[in-house]
């Protein structure tokens, strides 16, 4: 299991409160820092936005995955976030942004980073994990969902 390792119910939040994208990255990058105080919260940040600024990171319907590396991080870790609002991400199709996936990782865990991206991206190509994960109203249902849908594909 990847992505059960590199998320956990204490990096999730069911009910974000940014409206903007730039809010909901530094929201996000405060749920990591919050559980991990010794991460350098401005060096994370900048390295996310400086990514976003390149690209859009919503490039799934509805969903999100920014990600950056810094030499502050050891590793790989995510942050799970869902706004029930809806907020507007510059997403390639133009549409609300409800699903947030945020990848922090150190500068040279350059394969297992690929390679959450690339099992993100294969639950995400199922409509019932993006409905079932909008659905939980905890961060340990989140959690639950996402190893459920992972141990089912990774099972087939």
């Amino acid at each position: 299991m990847i992505l059960g390792e590199v998320f956990s119910p204490k990096m999730m939040c069911v009910e974000l409160e940014s409206e903007e994208k730039e809010e909901v990255l530094a929201e996000l990058v405060e749920i990591y820092v919050r559980r991990n105080p010794s991460a350098d919260r401005s060096q994370i940040l900048a390295t996310v936005m400086e990514r976003e600024s390149k690209m859009s990171t919503g490039f799934i319907k509805n969903v999100a995955v920014p990600h950056g590396r810094a030499s502050c991080v050891e590793g790989i870790h995510g942050v799970i976030g869902v706004s029930h609002k809806g907020i507007d991400f510059d997403s390639l199709d133009g549409e609300p942004t409800y699903l947030f996936f945020l990848l922090i990782s150190s500068l040279g865990e350059n394969e297992l980073h690929l390679r959450v991206l690339r099992r993100l991206t294969a639950l995400l190509e199922k409509n019932s994990f993006y409905a079932d994960l909008l659905q939980q109203k905890t961060e340990d249902g989140l959690y639950k969902v996402l190893c459920r849908y992972e141990d089912e594909l990774v099972s087939v």
